[in-house]
């Protein structure tokens, strides 16, 4: 089965060229798997549809959210699709057997005016508040994930064109920046970032006072920091604005598959979750979508 294993997760890697976090996810799964049934010595070949459900059950027993055994299904299923192309096996276990259901959680949202009062926070009297101001702006306009932001190069940018190019994996999306947010980000990085970096050679766009990209946690501090300032009780993470920049696009008329790609969002459904704070009236049409665009 090690073989097996091995051989997937070079076909995911080589061939479907997924990211290293979606590739680290397959792998816990499928040796997760792979120690249930050498434990209760099944023949991984000679799974049943039964054996497959047993071993969701097992997961649940020991505590799994939802939404992690149905992860967990969708990596043993790509698994066995896997061996019947190798033809390791001749029928796919998993068939027919149905995800749990997973309760879509409210997400936390801004108000604009909340976010016009976190936005007005950082001033760009110094080199870090250039950059906040920048990298907020940014945020909030693009609705992009912390990790998609904190791995931006230089060369994604196109102030020119006002647009952000965003690799994910093999997926790349272009997603258009409002004036405010480009306005921001030309004056970092014409002012700002060729002070801040330390080596020439430095690729990223948002760096730290150090002159090296920023990472994840230095994100998280700097948007704590300004909701203090902004003396907001809500709590805000990076992914807060990205919420809200999906929720202030829907209830400006912005249409759902729009946002859906603007979000990066492989299944619409995803997106969807968005719909309950929707004004029943507005029309699907994408005219001043965007509070600050």
């Amino acid at each position: 089965m090690e073989k097996q294993i091995k051989l997937f997760l070079d076909f995911l890697q080589g061939e479907k060229k997924l990211s290293d976090n979606t590739l680290q996810s397959y792998r816990r799964d499928i040796l997760q798997y792979k120690e249930y049934v050498e434990a209760n010595k099944i023949n991984y070949t000679k799974v049943n549809q039964e054996d497959i459900k047993t071993y969701l059950e097992y997961l649940n027993k020991i505590g799994k959210k939802p939404s992690t055994v149905s992860r967990n299904l969708a990596s043993i299923r790509s698994f066995y699709q896997f061996l019947i192309r190798i033809k390791k096996v001749k029928k796919d276990p998993t068939e027919d057997i149905q995800s749990p259901k997973i309760e879509k959680r409210v997400p936390n949202v801004l108000t604009t005016q909340e976010v016009e009062l976190l936005l007005e926070q950082p001033k760009d009297i110094d080199l870090k508040g250039t950059r906040d101001k920048a990298m907020l702006e940014f945020a909030y306009a693009t609705g992009m994930r912390v990790t998609e932001i904190i791995s931006l190069d230089i060369d994604d940018i196109s102030l020119e064109e006002g647009f952000a190019v965003c690799k994910s994996g093999a997926k790349q999306r272009n997603i258009p920046l409002g004036s405010m947010s480009l306005k921001a980000l030309k004056e970092y990085i014409e002012e700002a970032r060729p002070i801040l970096i330390k080596d020439e050679k430095e690729k990223a766009l948002f760096v730290n006072v150090n002159g090296k990209r920023l990472t994840r946690q230095g994100f998280w501090k700097i948007i704590k920091y300004y909701k203090e300032q902004a003396h907001i009780t809500k709590d805000i993470t990076p992914h807060v604005l990205r919420h809200s920049f999906a929720t202030h696009l829907l209830q400006n008329g912005a249409d759902l598959k729009a946002i859906q790609t603007m979000l990066g969002h492989s299944d619409i459904s995803s997106t969807q979750v968005y719909m309950q704070f929707q004004d029943p009236g507005l029309k699907d049409i994408y005219k001043k979508a965007h509070p600050r665009a």
